[in-house]
């Protein structure tokens, strides 16, 4: 029997496992910088032999030693089939692991240069580990713009003294640069440009902390990034964004110099971040043998 109402509704919620908040553990020390990371893991599907990048047991275990050698404690997911799947990189013991809601794409046919191999659900999520306390607010199911084969961004909120929004997306590939009326892709990433601003001016109206972090699909630190340029404009006060990577090139494949992973601070976060910390990982093979066709990207932020 339980002794009190309060004790029976906690030991309730921590059975029910409910996946829209999780606490803290008292064994992380409440000074330690927050580790958030953003990991693009080219098609992970589920099962062994499916989607554009097909693995084998052995692919998902070299996956999981990455993981663990980021040493993260947040971690932006994109190209993910579903919650089953990051579950075989990120140990559910170890991570909670949360995924947009975006029913299961259309999307099908051959896998670009693989016949046979059909291409699978991409989904945006995160993982976090266990300790780290948050909250999940509503998906931005808005980036969508309807249509029902592009990503949902998932928003979380991690808790503490000065609780911290971050919000994963992974944008309309194919309009890395510029702005081509004639391309098919440029319409619909400028499209999706109002709806994120709107996100990010939200939170700092409200004088969050905040982060997009992701696959942006764009060189957005290039000079005078037109892209970039219409959400960097300070107004409300506080959505004066920092892009983490500033102006190191990026160094994971050997044809490819500028980033289109990204980490983007609004102000306030901005004054957090540990000075220096930004890093991209870099994984101890060949590139012919990289685990992903994106390396993650880090940085850390003072709780």
């Amino acid at each position: 029997m339980f002794r009190t109402p309060i004790l029976a509704l906690t030991l309730f919620a921590l059975a029910s496992g409910c996946a829209d908040e999780r606490q803290a553990d008292v064994s992380r020390p409440a000074s330690a910088p927050l580790k958030i990371t953003s990991w693009n893991l080219e098609h992970l599907a589920e099962r062994n032999g499916q989607g554009c990048r097909p693995r084998t047991d052995a692919d998902y275990a070299e996956l999981r030693r990455h993981a663990d050698a980021l040493g993260a404690d947040v971690i932006a997911l994109q190209e993910v089939e579903s919650k089953a799947a990051a579950e075989r990189v990120f140990d559910p013991a170890r991570y909670d692991v949360v995924m947009s809601a975006r029913p299961q794409s259309r999307r099908g046919g051959s896998c670009y240069g693989k016949p046979g191999q059909s291409i699978g659900h991409q989904a945006v999520g995160f993982a976090i580990r266990k300790g780290v306390s948050w909250t999940r607010n509503d998906d931005l199911s808005a980036l969508a713009l309807g249509n029902p084969d592009l990503r949902w961004g998932v928003d979380v909120t991690i808790a503490g003294r000065r609780p911290m929004r971050l919000l994963a997306v992974h944008l309309k590939s194919g309009c890395n640069s510029g702005r081509t009326p004639s391309d098919a892709d440029c319409p619909v990433l400028f499209d999706q440009l109002p709806v994120l601003e709107r996100w990010i001016d939200g939170r700092a109206a409200a004088g969050e902390s905040f982060a997009v972090l992701g696959d942006w699909n764009r060189r957005i630190a290039a000079s005078s990034d037109a892209f970039y340029a219409e959400i960097d404009d300070n107004a409300p006060a506080g959505a004066d964004l920092t892009i983490a990577s500033g102006n190191q090139a990026a160094s994971c494949k050997a044809r490819y110099r500028e980033f289109i992973d990204h980490i983007v601070l609004g102000a306030k976060a901005t004054a957090r971040t540990v000075p220096g910390s930004f890093e991209e990982y870099r994984y101890d093979l060949p590139e012919d043998r990289h685990p992903s066709d994106h390396c993650p990207i880090s940085i850390k932020v003072a709780p």
